[in-house]
């Protein structure tokens, strides 16, 4: 399974995560210092078979750069880990805590959609199923 993480802007491309994430990261024993952000590329509608946007914002850009046939893969991400119809905030403009109960969101919705993929896969031929 390939999994990637891009922005739907590239004001920050090549840049690390923001220090105050990569602090919550290793607080729980997640290292992201090596990862540099990058902003979603054409090809990455046919690289990936589920594209997951944080908030609306990020759905509405991500469907008006999808191709057509692209656009049905593409999710808010709460709404697809748990059902959930809620933006993931973001944290920037506020301080530590905002950080780490991002943090907890994540990886609560994270754990979730993981159990969703599982299920989805099959047992037999190992391949995930396209009608998540």
């Amino acid at each position: 399974m390939l999994l990637d993480s891009a922005g739907t802007g590239g004001w920050h491309a090549g840049q690390e995560p923001d220090r105050r994430s990569t602090a919550v990261a290793a607080k729980h024993g997640v290292d992201i210092s090596g990862q540099r952000a990058r902003k979603v590329l054409p090809g990455d509608f046919s690289r990936f078979d589920l594209i997951l946007g944080m908030d609306r914002a990020n759905v509405r850009d991500l469907k008006a750069l999808a191709p057509q046939a692209a656009r049905d893969r593409v999710h808010l991400y709460l709404d697809f880990a748990m059902g959930r119809a809620a933006d993931v905030p973001d944290p920037y403009y506020d301080g530590a805590e905002a950080f780490a109960s991002v943090y907890r969101m994540i990886r609560e919705a994270s754990e979730a959609l993981a159990k969703r993929l599982e299920a989805s896969v099959s047992p037999t031929s190992g391949q995930a199923s396209s009608t998540i």
